[in-house]
């Protein structure tokens, strides 16, 4: 059991599904909270039953050395508030994305290494059972050597849904306007980014497209592209294609294709959602994967999972857990240094891709990400 203490910056709607995770965590401790909104603040620790911080310093001061920030404020906060937390001597964990330019998640990320903290970015269910246990499979071998991916995060026709009913456990709206404005690719692309990264290491080529197709979104000011394909070359010679959109029918798959069959999840935002292996054979002079795949499954035991809330059942700590291991053990998180602003770059590449980006090349590379002790 992990033991820590860490603060909450941001108590909107995602700091709700932290919350929820925390009974999976007894060790941790919840020093502060803290949101520029007061009401809000307000509101958040009456339900939680947490100490609400008057400030930004208050907060930090209540933390601890080896204590950990959890920035979980609006995207166009996230560098000020992460450049804050590191000037403070305190290690970060933000959630996506790291910051909204290339140039400021790598001043962070240089920040976060001469004061030697951590600084890690969301999501983190890469380190779930679902992701760990297709690294295992293709560590494995289990498929033959992988050719391609294909992998989906399409959410359906969101601009029609009923979002403005959508209301967090201690009464946070979802904030579609900042989410319209911030865009699917960056608030999505990562849940397999993070899994193809962590597989195959850096992405050498991005070649991608992105636009908006609804117009009339509701919300003041410029809206973010609401779809984008990417195709990924990997510097290991792995090629990937990658959907984000809001218009698209839901659809979370990711395949990957090998030469025996084909390795498949269809729900990237469930830890325990199933990995299954469909062999391809001839029937008939047909070739097909068959139809029943069977499920793979690791021999150990995995971490204990979180009931389903809305559309994730999601434990959204285990990359706070993680990088509080990596702190008292004194090594690089796996969701920090190179592999955050790696992941960063990328997504940044697909969101503002546009029509005529053509091939852009990474210029921050990471290796393979070491798969959890359980998953070996």
């Amino acid at each position: 059991m992990t033991e820590g203490t860490i603060c909450l910056v941001g108590c909107g709607f995602v700091a709700d599904l932290y919350m929820r995770s925390l009974r999976l965590h007894p060790g941790l401790r919840v020093a502060a909270v803290w949101d520029r909104d007061a009401d809000r603040l307000a509101a958040f620790s009456a339900h939680w039953n947490v100490p609400a911080a008057s400030g930004l310093d208050a907060m930090l001061a209540a933390l601890p050395p080896e204590g950990l920030v959890l920035n979980l404020t609006n995207p166009s906060a996230h560098f000020e508030i992460n450049a804050a937390c590191l000037a403070a001597g305190h290690h970060v964990y933000c959630e996506k994305p790291l910051a909204l330019r290339v140039e400021e998640a790598i001043e962070l990320a240089e920040t976060a290494r001469e004061k030697g903290l951590q600084l890690g970015s969301a999501p983190c269910s890469v380190l779930g059972a679902a992701a760990q246990t297709l690294g295992h499979a293709l560590r494995s071998g289990i498929a033959g050597t992988p050719r391609a991916i294909y992998a989906e995060l399409d959410d359906g026709f969101v601009p029609q849904a009923a979002y403005r009913k959508w209301i967090s456990e201690s009464g946070a709206p979802w904030p579609f306007e900042d989410e319209f404005r911030t865009g699917c690719t960056l608030e999505h692309a990562g849940y397999y980014l993070a899994w193809l990264i962590a597989w195959f290491g850096s992405v050498r080529t991005v070649v991608a497209a992105s636009a908006e197709t609804v117009t009339d979104k509701t919300g003041a000011g410029s809206m973010a592209p609401d779809l984008s394909v990417a195709t990924l070359f990997f510097h290991t010679g792995m090629v990937a294609r990658l959907t984000c959109s809001i218009v698209a029918p839901h659809d979370h798959r990711i395949r990957v294709i090998g030469d025996a069959g084909v390795l498949s999840c269809n729900a990237a935002w469930d830890n325990g959602a199933p990995v299954r292996f469909a062999r391809r054979v001839t029937v008939r002079r047909r070739l097909m994967e068959w139809p029943l795949p069977r499920r793979i499954r690791l021999t150990g035991p995995t971490p204990p999972k979180v009931k389903r809330w809305g559309a994730a059942a999601m434990d959204f700590l285990l990359g706070p857990v993680e990088m509080l291991d990596a702190v008292r053990e004194g090594r690089q998180s796996r969701l920090g240094g190179t592999f955050a602003v790696h992941l960063t770059e990328v997504t940044l590449a697909i969101q503002n891709a546009g029509e005529h980006s053509g091939a852009q090349t990474m210029q921050v590379t990471c290796p393979p990400m070491d798969p959890m002790p359980w998953a070996r």
